[in-house]
């Protein structure tokens, strides 16, 4: 299936202030990019492409004071499959995992897992490994985190999301990456989009998603603790150790949000 996705965001600048952004789809589905998803900026102004350490797209500009607005939109070619699922994909030994996977074991700015290794293993450590003791982990973050607009607050880390049982997607995968990491299982926090397609309405607003993937069995695996089920027409857009890695806007000085807007759906048929 072919998806039309994209995103607007409108400022207000006090001053001249620089920004990096990472609102463009992610290289791993460059291949799948009908039409790119460049960023455009009104007014006009330079923009700095560049890879940032964990592979994503990021671009750097300066905006100038006063009423500023970035955007994308694009196409994107898609199996129409939901995210994979294997029940037999194994657990591997820390010893035995690549280098480069290491670093998704390690505490980061919103997931302490010092805080949170007795819990896990309390919790999960006499539970299935594997695929299983990820998906225990999923299940626990969905029932125990109430979802809600209400409770975003931008500095909640998962051992506070632990405790206060409330949170938006970024929340409930912070908490999942952070107890997987507990239990020596590598998991990255993801940033995107995930469309409405295959699920039962009503169906809220269009946002851009967090989730995690971890590795398992030589790979790595999308898990989504918020929905926690089958989910059709998601795409990356970028991933690192926590959302500190991937903010969508990075600002150098004050702004504010005046407008925000996410679209993914089905694109309509080309003649």
């Amino acid at each position: 299936m072919r998806l039309q996705l994209g995103c607007r965001l409108s400022y207000s600048l006090p001053a001249p202030t620089p920004m990096i952004l990472l609102l463009t789809v992610h290289h791993s589905r460059a291949s799948d990019l009908e039409r790119p998803d460049l960023l455009i900026t009104s007014p006009s102004v330079p923009v700095e492409s560049y890879r940032d350490g964990f592979g994503n797209w990021c671009n750097r500009l300066l905006a100038p004071q006063g009423d500023f607005e970035v955007s994308t939109e694009g196409i994107v070619r898609d199996s129409g499959d939901p995210d994979p699922v294997d029940w037999t994909a194994e657990q591997h030994a820390v010893e035995t995992l690549p280098t480069d996977v290491l670093t998704f074991l390690l505490p980061s700015r919103y997931c302490e897992t010092d805080l949170l290794t007795n819990f896990a293993w309390s919790r999960f450590g006499n539970g299935p490994v594997g695929w299983g003791r990820v998906q225990a982990v999923c299940d626990f973050v969905h029932d125990h985190v109430r979802f809600g607009y209400e409770h975003s607050r931008a500095t909640r880390t998962a051992a506070e999301t632990l405790n206060e049982g409330v949170g938006v997607c970024r929340d409930f995968a912070h908490l999942a990456v952070a107890l997987c990491r507990c239990l020596n299982i590598p998991a990255k926090y993801c940033t995107g989009y995930v469309s409405d397609i295959n699920q039962q309405p009503p169906h809220g607003p269009n946002d851009f998603a967090g989730w995690m993937e971890v590795y398992l069995g030589g790979r790595w695996w999308v898990f989504d603790p918020r929905n926690n089920r089958p989910t059709y027409g998601r795409v990356l857009i970028a991933q690192g150790r926590d959302a500190a890695d991937v903010p969508l806007t990075h600002s150098f000085g004050f702004h504010e949000l005046r407008d925000f807007r996410v679209w993914i759906d089905r694109a309509e048929a080309t003649g």
